[in-house]
This record gives structure tokens, sequence and C-alpha cells, in this order.
């Protein structure tokens, strides 16, 4: 009998909806997962770079050396320091140790470790952030060079396509040599051969064994595992390292064993680079992003510079010696206790500015933190003793090195606050100090500002090979810090008297006056006399004076009638010529050097005239070589000729009678020919000392930087002059003396010294001067010829210069080359240029224009347009400086 139900299903049956139900989800899943997978990697490789640039060229950052112009490293430039090297230099058993340490199966996979990867996985999936990576060298490749070094899930995934696309593109030999030169491994090191070099001294072809398996095993860890901190931690990753080198088979048990043990041997931890001369680096970068662009950045250059290290050195020592010679002659020593010190001047008051320099009162001073504590006018500032090794070179603690209350100099390296902290109103000194009880009290601030001593001028020393115009030493500071100032090139200072050889040089090119030319003056004073009268010299107040004798002593006043007779727009068009670039104002006071030039300018103007005339560019730089190879560099100006050789062999002897017997007799000493001048500005504010042999033209300078007068007794010839000599001793150490040569167009002619006259053929004191041809005097001196000016007669009705004599014609009667002056004084002696005091304010008008000088020799290259007085109107003196 049936009961109604329906029959059951069987058991089949079921399974097997169950298993279609299974499959068809786990196909939807399958379809799912491949389309997340598909949608993943298209959004992530949208924006993935290329590795065709790797394929292409690898140009990733690198170190950029200068080099002296012997090889002698002067500085390193980069972001990044590293050094590329070829693949092929690399030896094998320092691959086999990378290879050992961080993807021995390098050469099997195809970039990727799928077993590191998931046990990876694992441990950042129970560690909830990404704390393990499992990067074939491939991925570390990718991660370095083409990606950044973000932990996170996202970047591994960027990594792992990339990684793909890798091994796609380059070998397996490229994929190891981009990581080796790109691999980080301490201290600031980027790949194999900077490390090799910081760390053994050696270039990367030079490591053995050992050293490279400690090398590899850095890369772990290079904070960490350095030798440099830890020897025995970086033992024990290089015994790592060797084992799995003999695991993996890289090496022997034999050979395992014999290294195993072996000490390590460390260069010593100092950078390669020196102070000896930073002021080379400003004209390097300047150079490089002239021909390289932006790519100079990136570094790789290997840049050979003018620089003779030993010549450097001299100019350093050179240049301190001198400083602290100053420091001495003026008494800046310590301790310092004055509260008021002439030199510095009253100390100041109001609201100070940052880099400026000041005279502050010590408030503070504090022995365990090496702090000096100084009241700057509202603001307080503090000087860490410990970085001012020029002014305290015996290491003295605060307390020994100052007084409080005592006056001090002092430059402002921050900007100081606006407004006063209220968290510091009414704070006591700090524990271990001494305070100030009387005096000023320190503004309530924060924290003080950082200060830096300034108790004593700066200086700048530049030196050129005449020759070649290449600069062998530049030296524009005491302290040679990287970025500092280089006051060779950077400082613009009033030459002084050292501008007058432009001044007289231009003269003699003109015919306008010779060596012999007098020039008479009513008496003087010193001051009126000139700027570097040397010492113990009463003949300057002279009545009469020749030029030979004016340039010697450096009297203004000679220097300004030959201005007032030749024209200050002529002087000025001849300065640039000869190479002056800064800008000068033809005006009376160009005569005395008011107008500024740089050291760099004014010496390599002076190897003009040791040249005979010829005038180049000054070089710092003789090759440059790339990552690619040698870089042609830009072409100077070619050399030309500005001054005939004969008026610039007469403009270098004139020089040459400031040290036989002018205001630099002091560089006698040096036993061999060399011409120069002195410089000293208003109130002592500049000294200089510029001149040359026929090898080098050096320039010496001394100034406070914020034109401070350097004090009483300081001229060129006792402040610059000093530093000029040591550095030519050296430079010359060794060598021949040598003559300047003369050319032809000069004659010697024996000279009456009391009127410039042609000597007589008995005369007993009679003097030989040197002429340009045509240029001698032709009259004889006579018997009744006036010594004394006050007794000459009013008329000379004899000889070629009467103007009464019917041939005398185109001013006959003053013979080429002598100052002629105006014509009611032509009756007077000839080669004597009578008093025609100039305007006293230098602001009158110029007399009128001299007769045109006689056409140059034959040579266009080194013709001037000719500009009379009357063609450019004077401007304004210069306000003081």
């Amino acid at each position: 009998m049936a009961s109604g139900l329906p029959p059951e299903k069987p058991p089949t049956r079921r399974w097997a909806k169950v298993l279609r139900w299974c499959l068809f989800s786990g196909l939807v899943l399958g379809v799912v997962g491949v389309l997340a997978v598909v949608i993943t990697v298209w959004r992530f490789s949208r924006d993935l770079p290329s590795v065709a640039e790797l394929e292409s060229g690898y140009a990733p950052p690198q170190v950029t050396r200068i080099l002296a112009r012997d090889g002698t490293l002067l500085a390193n430039l980069f972001t990044e320091r590293r050094t590329v090297v070829p693949f092929e230099r690399v030896p094998s058993h320092v691959k086999h140790a990378f290879l050992a340490a961080e993807d021995a199966h390098f050469y099997q996979h195809e970039g990727l470790n799928y077993l590191g990867m998931v046990r990876a996985l694992w441990v950042n999936l129970r560690a909830g952030k990404v704390s393990q990576g499992g990067s074939t060298i491939t991925q570390q490749v990718v991660k370095n060079v083409l990606l950044d070094s973000e932990r996170s899930y996202r970047r591994k995934i960027r990594e792992t396509l990339l990684a793909h696309r890798l091994e796609q593109h380059l070998s397996k030999d490229q994929i190891l040599g981009l990581y080796l030169n790109h691999i980080y491994l301490g201290h600031g090191r980027w790949g194999v051969e900077e490390a090799a070099v910081y760390y053994f001294g050696k270039h990367v072809d030079e490591l053995d064994i050992a050293e490279g398996a400690l090398l590899a095993g850095i890369v772990a860890s290079p904070e960490r595992f350095t030798p440099r901190r830890s020897e025995e931690r970086a033992l024990e990753r290089r015994r790592y390292v060797l084992g799995q080198m003999r695991d993996k088979g890289f090496m022997t048990e034999a050979v395992y064993e014999a290294v195993i043990d072996e000490p390590v041997r460390l260069a010593p931890a100092v950078e390669a680079e020196s102070d000896l001369a930073p002021e080379i680096v400003p004209h390097v970068r300047k150079l490089l992003r002239q021909l390289a662009g932006e790519d100079a950045r990136r570094g790789g250059f290997t840049v050979h510079t003018t620089i003779d290290p030993h010549l450097q050195a001299a100019a350093r020592k050179a240049l301190r010696d001198n400083l602290d010679d100053y420091m001495r002659r003026q008494k800046l020593k310590p301790p310092f206790t004055l509260e008021k010190r002439r030199l510095w001047g009253d100390v100041f008051t109001g609201k100070p500015r940052q880099h400026a320099i000041y005279t502050g009162r010590v408030v503070a001073v504090d022995d365990e933190r090496h702090t000096i504590d100084v009241q700057v006018g509202e603001v307080l500032g503090r000087v860490d003793l410990r970085r001012e090794e020029r002014y305290n070179p015996q290491h003295l603690k605060p307390s020994e090195f100052v007084g409080l209350g005592a006056a001090l100099r002092v430059r402002l390296l921050e900007a100081p606050p606006t407004e006063p902290s209220d968290s510091s109103a009414g704070a006591a000194a700090p524990p271990n100090t001494e305070s100030a009880e009387q005096g000023a009290t320190p503004t309530p601030q924060a924290d003080p500002v950082r200060l830096r001593l300034e108790l004593a001028p700066q200086g700048a020393l530049i030196a050129i090979d005449v020759r070649t115009r290449d600069v062998v030493a530049a030296v524009g500071s005491y302290e040679a810090l990287m970025g500092g100032l280089d006051r060779t090139v950077q400082a613009r200072r009033q030459p002084g008297s050292s501008f007058k050889p432009f001044v007289y040089s231009y003269a003699l090119h003109a015919r306008r006056v010779t060596p012999a030319t007098q020039f008479r003056f009513e008496r003087a004073g010193p001051s009126q006399r000139g700027d570097d009268v040397a010492e113990g010299d009463e003949a300057a107040a002279e009545d009469v004076i020749n030029l030979r004798q004016g340039v010697a002593r450096s009297d203004n006043r000679v220097a300004e009638r030959v201005l007032q007779e030749v024209g200050a727009a002529n002087v000025v068009e001849w300065a640039r010529a000869l190479g002056i670039e800064s800008k000068l104002g033809a005006t009376p006071s160009l005569a005395l050097g008011a107008y500024e030039v740089t050291p760099l300018e004014i010496a390599n103007a002076y190897a003009t005239l040791s040249t005979g005339g010829q005038v180049a560019a000054p070089r710092f730089v003789s090759k440059v070589i790339g990552p690619d190879g040698e870089i042609p560099l830009p072409e100077p100006p070619p050399a030309r000729r500005v001054i005939s050789p004969e008026v610039a062999y007469l403009m270098t002897s004139l020089l040459e009678s400031v040290v036989k017997e002018g205001t630099a007799t002091r560089a006698k000493s040096l036993g061999f020919p060399v011409a120069g001048k002195t410089g000293t500005t208003n109130k002592a504010k500049d000294a200089w000392f510029v001149g040359y042999s026929t090898e080098y033209a050096v320039a010496s300078w001394v100034g406070f930087d914020d034109a401070l007068p350097l004090g009483w007794g300081e001229a060129g010839a006792v402040t610059a002059l000093p530093a000029w000599i040591s550095w030519m001793k050296v430079a010359h150490q060794g060598k021949p003396a040598t003559e300047f040569p003369r050319p032809p167009g000069i004659v010697e002619e024996r000279i009456d010294p009391a009127t410039g006259l042609l000597a007589r053929f008995d005369q007993e004191d009679a003097l030989v001067e040197l002429f340009l041809d045509g240029t001698a005097p032709e009259q004889v001196a006579s018997l009744d010829d006036p010594a004394d000016p006050e007794d000459e007669p009013e008329e000379h009705g004899d000889g070629p210069g009467d103007p009464a004599d019917p041939a005398a014609s185109e001013h006959s009667d003053v013979p080429a080359g002598h100052l002629d002056g105006p014509a009611e004084h032509r009756e007077r002696p000839a080669h004597r240029l009578d008093d025609v005091e100039p305007p006293s304010d230098h602001r009158g008008a110029e007399p009128p224009p001299p007769p045109p000088p006689p056409p140059p020799p034959q040579d266009p290259a080194w013709s001037l347009p000719e500009v009379t007085p009357g063609d450019t109107p004077l401007e304004d003196e210069p306000p003081p400086f």
C-alpha cells in the first residue's frame, strides 16, 4: 500500500549537486581572482618607471673630484658619494661574497625568490606590518635605482613587477653590476669602489677575499656592521659571509680555513680631501654648470685645476703668519680684559643685524660649556670658544681667554630675535658660570644667538703664472672654510697707490712723461706726500721730484698731476684694456685708487706688465673629464698685446725702484729682480702689495671686512708686503735669478739730477736713466742751470727748448715725453712741470687736452681709442668708503 510520500533521492545525486555547486563557485572565484590580479597588475603597471633607461645607460649620482695640477685631491663634490666602476674591474671573489651574503641563487632564478617571498609574507602578516623582505638582488636594484625605500605592500607589488621586466631587458652581469655600484655601505659611501677606498684605502680591484667578505657583510645593516663602530660585530658578520661562500660552493674548505682568521686592517679614518684650497670649489662648480648644465649635479667628473699644492700651502702659511704678526703688533692676544679698545671703536648700542660685525661686552663665561656670552646692543649672543682656533690656538678656557665686562668684537651668525622671550625673563645665569656684576644686563631671550669672533682683519693672496696665466695659488681667508668668503674674487676693495701704475703706464704710452720728468711742488707734510712714504724718508718733502722718485716714494701729488695731464677718461680705458673689470670713474680720485677692484683682477693686470704687454684671462681649470670622456673647455679670449714691450719694460723699471729705494725696500731681501707697488687707502682701511717677477704676479691684501681702520703704523709695506715676500721666497727657491728682458726700443742716458736734462760729459753726480727711444731730453744741463727752483731765471733764450727759437714748433720747447704744463710756465727749464694746483675738491674741469700721442707700433691688437679729457664729463667723486 502506497504511503503517498515522494521517493528519496539517491545519495550519489545529492553529492553530485554539491560538487557541481563547488565547481561553479570555484570557477567564479577563480575568474574573480584572475580579474583581481589582472586589475591589480594593470593598476600598478600604469605609472611604473621604465627599465629601458637602465639598458641604455646607468647614470647615478657620483663623486666629482677636484685635483691639483699634480693630481693631489683638493675636494670632492657629491650628492651621493659614489664612483661607478665597470663590472669587469670587480674581482670574482668580491662578486661571490655579495652573492653568498644576499642572493646565492641569483644566476638561477628569473628575478624572484618565491619561497623567500612567501616566508616574508607570513612573517609580515603575523607582525601586522612589513618587517621582513624576501628580496633578490634584482629586486634590490629595482628598489634602490627605480623606486624608493618605502616599506609598504604597494611598493612591494611594484618592485615584483619591475623585477620581472628588468630580467627581460638586462643580463645577469648587468644587473649585478648595477647592484655593486649602487648599494649603500655606510658612512655616506655608495658602491663598492667608494667603500673600498674608505675602509681599506684600496681600489675595489685590489681587495682580497677577507676584505670583500667584510664589505658584503655590511649590506644587511650598514650602521650596525660597519667596522668603524664595532669590529667585533663586523668580524662576526664576515665569518657568516665566508661560511656562506664555502657552503654555496664559491670557495674550497682550504681557502676558507686560510682566510677565516685574517685580521681587519682598516685605513685611517680621515677624509681624503683637505682644507688646502676650498677657494677653488666655486670656480669648478661654475664651470661645470656651464659645461654640463643640470647634469653637473649628478657628478662623475674629474676636474684638473691649475693650483700647485706646494705653492698653495705656502700661500696659506704666508697669509696666516702675516695676520698673526698683525695681531702681535696690535697686541690682540688673550686675555682680553680692556673695557674699551680704540682699534675696535665704541661698544655697539641698538638693534644689530645678522652677519654684521659689532663690538659687544662680555657678560658671562662658562668653562664647562666653553662659551662666552656677549651683549651686542639689544641682543645677547654666545661664542663657542672651541670653534675659534685662530684666536685661541692655546685652547684657553673662556675665563682665561676673556674678562667679564671686556669689549669683544663679534659677528652675528643668526638673525636676532624679533621679540624677547618672557620665559627667560629674570632667569639666573647658567650653572658654573660667572656673570658681570656691572655693565649691561642681557636682554631676556630664550637662547642667545650664535656669534663668531672677529678680532683681527682678514687677508687674501693670489698668485698667477705670468706666462700661462694659470692661478697657481689662491687664498681668500685665514680659516680655509668650504663655502666661506673668497676675498681673492669676492671682495672688492680700494687699491690705493697700487692703482698708480695704470696712471703712469698710460702717461708713458702717451709720451707725456719720462722717468726723468720733474715736478715742482710747494713743501708739504707727509699726509700730502703720499700714503706709502718710506720710513724716515724726509727727502719726499723736496720742492722738485722726478717721476721715478714719485713712483718709488708713492707720492700722491705726482700721481694727481700726471692724471690731470693725461686725462682720467684715458686712464679708465687703459686700465680696462689691462684687465680691470670693476667699475671705474673718470674722476681725479682715480689717481689715488679710490675705486674698488678684486685681488685677482689687479694681479692679472700686473702680469700684463711682466709679460711685456700681453693681456690674457686668468685660468683656474686645465682639464675636465666627464663620465663619457674629456670635455672641451670654453675657448678663452685670445691673448693680445695692449702695451708695447718698451712701455711695459719702462713701467717695470719704475716699479723696481719701489723695491730698490722706495716703500718696499724689504723685498730686496729676496735677492732676485722683482717689481711692485704698495697701496694704503685712507685711514689704512686697506693694505696692499701687488708685484711680480719674471715668473709670477702676486697680489697681497689685508683689511677688515667692514672696512675698519687697521690701526696705528699699518700700511701696505708693513701689513701686506711680508706675506708677498714670504710666498715669493718659496716660489723661487732653487731657481736662478732672472732679469726682466729689455726690449730694443729702450735707450740709456746720463741725466743731471738737478734739472732732468742731459748730464755734462764731466758731471760726477750724473744718473743713468732709461727712456723710450725718441723721448730722451736733448738739452744738456749747463753749469749755470739753477739747482733751486726759486733761483730760476724767468726766461731762457738758448737751447732747443726756447720758445723764442724760430725752429721751435709743435711744443718743441718741451722735448717729447715731458709735461709741458700751462703756457705761463713753459719758459721754465725742460723736464719740469711747475706747480699747477689741481681743484681742491677733485670736481673741477680738467685742463685742455694734451696733444695726441705718437702713433703706436704697427700692431692693431694693442691700440686703444684715444680719449681726451674733454670727451667725457667728470663724474662726481665716489662716496667715502
